[in-house]
């Protein structure tokens, strides 16, 4: 979807990329880092050794918010401490 819009958008000087986050500490995931056990396979398998916290995201968002990022197109940011690296 993000490259396709990408390529779609790209002649009206609009940018389509996107962040993709790994396990993040939210609300919406309090039972799954409650869970002991889930917790230690999310944070054995992330090589950074933890979930990551909402504000780790803000980096990114910036960079592709700015001007900075002028000529990013369909491409994928990947805040996920390494998750998908070790994949």
């Amino acid at each position: 979807l993000t490259k396709g819009m990408a390529v779609e958008w790209a002649k009206y000087n609009i940018q389509v990329n996107g962040i993709g986050p790994g396990y993040f500490k939210t609300e919406m995931t309090k039972l799954l880092y409650a869970d002991a056990e889930f917790d230690k396979w999310v944070c054995s398998r992330t090589p950074s050794g933890r979930w990551g916290l909402t504000e780790e995201l803000v980096g990114a968002l910036i960079f592709l918010s700015s001007s900075a990022s002028n000529y990013v197109n369909g491409q994928m940011i990947y805040v996920d401490g390494g998750l998908l690296a070790s994949v």
